[in-house]
């Protein structure tokens, strides 16, 4: 676990584990077989990555999207981790690199897509490999009882024995329910594992369920509100996926759309344009989504209420992965239980699965309909003990409730379920509570009832809104699948006798309350952090990466909070790494130390100590990561390229501007490398001018101290240059 601590600094950028993680490296690491719950955005691919560089060999990280490979191994390399995958985007001359490289160790991780698994050559590479572990991402698509099934997981159990390492399995989630697990366990043949959920909840995200029958124009007023802001509109259907995009680039949004009746280039571009920031919103079915990589989105919309929690969750888990404030809101009404029964019925799963589908829904309709905590009724759903009945982040918390006794409707709308038996949904009670003169009322009888017509004075849509509400609160229960009748609960029972009453609630505008989350969104200098931004998207566009692989928006706002100004100040900064802080540190502390100069604004002054540290930290060697059963071999020393540039002719200056570093940081460089033997001449850094003036005031001041020599001296002369005259006449040359 050392090694793993030291790895999570160097490599992520983080002092301390999240919750979990060290359990889960901790087992894998000790060859346990694991199955870890943790929510979106609680780290679930480090808990896996971490191990596949400190084990033997190479993990296989079996993942069900190509963008999602993509983006893992992307980040990887930017950290200098070696992997890559074997998708279908690959060429063939590609794929054989890629396998040839991989049958001789090259790589620490290795993500294939699930349907690879079926691929006889695929099973030929396995047992030419040295398989560490097999990582499973997304595992609840194994069973057909969660959502995004896919069959080809079912296979992930043959990996095992086809391996001559006999490798642990490893599976991770953020969504399961108790069957889930159950099937996850089963289905992948996990063995003594070791098990663990984290936790549902993701305090970050505010949820809100909104009733409206005017979608676009609450979309249309909510992004103008919260333009600039990275958002994802989930749509039920495909048409309406492109009449909201539509709309929306209509009134001057840069917004794009996903579908699958997209062309592979088209959903890919819009993918990318999201991704790197060149378009704002992403319009889009559930198509789109598992696994994108995206930690800055800050609101989730969904136009239509989905099928089922799971799959809500996890779409509007897509938000605020970054730890940031972040809004998860469903637009709901009526007619998008009309449009998931019609999808339903209309699938093409058998009779069986159809039935949990509609089960499912049901427990959708009722989060929509409820006035309780929305977070503990999610939560609730995968975690039966959640007991927090309060989190003052969703719209049912926040929000002031004004109840209304509806006893006396309530008792009306029992009393005609019980005398119509039982049998019959809402659609046919609402009708016989308003007397409707349909014909299969009187050919049942039921125009004869005392109930018949006794709220004919009502609305539909108001009859419909106090069932569902008294569904959701339990006073009617639903029964059968595609044809859903109405029956009375126990508490209904107790309602229609007169022993317990009924209110309904209805949200007011909002309270204030105070919020706590990750992320800090007051504490931080805004203009420089869009500075910042700007910088961040144009090295990420000169180097073809999404701009949250050189630094998230948490990073950049802890910049814009510390300002640092020295390598090891920079290393202190969330989510920066060794390799990260080599590689960009230098320009992002120039620009917070331009912006700083530009605004009047006082940075700390780095003392003889910080510079020394500094110095140090340059000089500590960048390797590449190697399996350290093999010969290890070392990336070109940064120093040492420095030393060649030098070798060159090239001044401090031109190397400095060639590589984006510091004039300091390269002398830094030439100093270790003087030290290591190197052949350098230290004429090359300091002029005679200098030269005489450092040697006059060293002599002047006398000691062993930098800093009184340096505070005496002209601030164009460095701490380097002082050093390289003193070394001359400590080593006698002077004299």
């Amino acid at each position: 676990m050392d090694k793993a601590a030291e790895f999570l600094k160097k490599y992520y950028g983080y002092d301390n584990f999240r919750d979990g993680q060290r359990e889960i490296i901790d087992n894998i690491l000790s060859g346990r077989d694991v199955l870890a719950i943790m929510p979106t955005g609680g780290g679930k691919s480090l808990c896996y990555q971490i191990p596949a560089m400190i084990m033997d060999g190479t993990a296989l990280v079996v993942s069900p999207l190509i963008s999602l490979m993509k983006d893992q191994v992307d980040t990887l390399q930017q950290i200098g981790i070696p992997a890559a995958f074997i998708n279908s985007s690959l060429t063939l001359p590609e794929l054989r690199r890629i396998v040839y490289e991989a049958e001789n160790g090259r790589y620490k991780l290795l993500y294939v897509a699930p349907e690879r698994l079926e691929s006889e050559s695929f099973a030929e590479l396995i047992k030419n490999i040295k398989v560490s572990m097999i990582a499973v991402d997304e595992a609840h698509c194994v069973s057909q009882w969660g959502h995004d099934f896919r069959p080809s997981y079912l296979r992930i159990r043959n990996l095992r024995s086809i391996s001559k390492d006999n490798p642990i399995l490893t599976a991770f989630t953020a969504t399961a329910t108790p069957e889930v697990k159950g099937d996850i366990i089963n289905l992948i043949g996990l063995n003594n594992h070791y098990e663990i959920t984290t936790g549902f909840d993701r305090e970050n995200l505010k949820f809100e369920v909104a009733r409206t029958n005017e979608k676009l124009k609450y979309v249309l007023e909510y992004v103008r509100k919260h333009k600039g802001k990275p958002g994802i509109i989930y749509c039920l259907t495909r048409k309406l996926t492109e009449e909201v995009c539509s709309r929306l680039v209509g009134a001057g949004f840069n917004a794009v759309k996903y579908h699958a009746g997209l062309g592979d280039g088209e959903r890919s571009k819009n993918q990318d344009d999201f991704l790197f920031d060149n378009a704002e919103i992403m319009v889009a079915t559930n198509a789109f989504g598992m696994g994108i990589d995206k930690l800055d989105i800050r609101y989730v919309i969904h136009y239509n209420m989905p099928k089922n929690i799971e799959s809500y969750y996890q779409e509007a888990g897509r938000a605020g992965r970054d730890g940031e404030a972040s809004e998860c809101i469903l637009l709901f009404s009526p007619q998008d239980i009309v449009m998931n029964n019609f999808l339903i019925d209309n699938g093409t799963a058998d009779d069986m699965v159809k039935a949990n589908e509609y089960d499912k829904l049901r427990d959708m309709i009722n989060y929509c309909n409820t006035d309780k905590c929305l977070r503990k009724y999610l939560i609730s759903y995968f975690d039966p003990e959640y007991d927090r009945e309060e989190c003052n982040n969703c719209s049912s918390c926040l929000s002031e409730i004004e109840s209304r006794d509806i006893t006396v409707e309530a008792q009306k709308i029992l009393s005609c379920i019980y005398r119509m038996g039982g049998r019959f949904g809402g659609g046919l009670v609402i009708d016989v509570l308003k007397g409707s003169s349909v014909q299969r009322i009187k050919s049942l009888n039921f125009h004869k009832l005392s109930t018949y017509g006794i709220m004919k004075d009502y609305d539909k849509d108001v009859l419909r809104e106090i069932i569902s509400y008294m569904t959701a609160a339990g006073y009617i229960n639903v029964a059968g699948d595609k044809y859903p009748v109405l029956t009375i609960s126990p508490s209904g029972m107790m309602v229609l006798k007169g022993q317990q009453h009924v209110e309904i609630k209805k949200a007011l505008p909002e309270k204030q309350k105070s919020v706590k989350t990750k992320g800090n969104n007051s504490e931080y200098d805004r203009d420089l952090f869009e500075e910042l931004r700007i910088l961040r998207k144009e090295i990420a566009d000169r180097m073809s990466v999404p701009p949250f692989m050189v630094f998230s928006d948490a990073s950049l706002r802890d910049m814009c909070t510390k300002y640092p100004q020295t390598r090891s100040d920079f290393l202190k900064i969330s989510g920066v790494g060794e390799i990260k802080a080599e590689k960009y540190g230098t320009r992002f502390m120039d620009a917070i130390y331009n912006y700083a100069e530009k605004n009047n604004i006082v940075l700390k002054t780095a003392d003889e100590d910080e510079d020394k540290e500094e110095i140090q930290t340059e000089n500590v060697k960048i390797l590449s990561f190697e399996n350290e059963s093999s010969e290890k071999t070392q990336k070109e020393d940064t120093r040492t390229i420095s030393y060649k540039m030098y070798l060159e002719g090239k001044s401090i200056q031109e190397i400095a501007e060639e590589r984006e570093l510091k004039s300091i940081t390269v002398e830094a460089h030439l100093e270790s490398c003087a030290r290591l033997g190197y052949d350098i001449d230290f004429r090359d850094f300091v002029s005679e001018e200098k030269e005489e003036i450092i040697i006059k005031t060293y002599k002047g001041i006398g000691g062993d101290k930098l800093k009184p020599i340096k505070e005496a001296l002209p601030p164009h002369i460095t701490y380097t240059e002082i050093k390289f005259a003193l070394c001359k006449l400590q080593t006698g040359e002077e004299e």
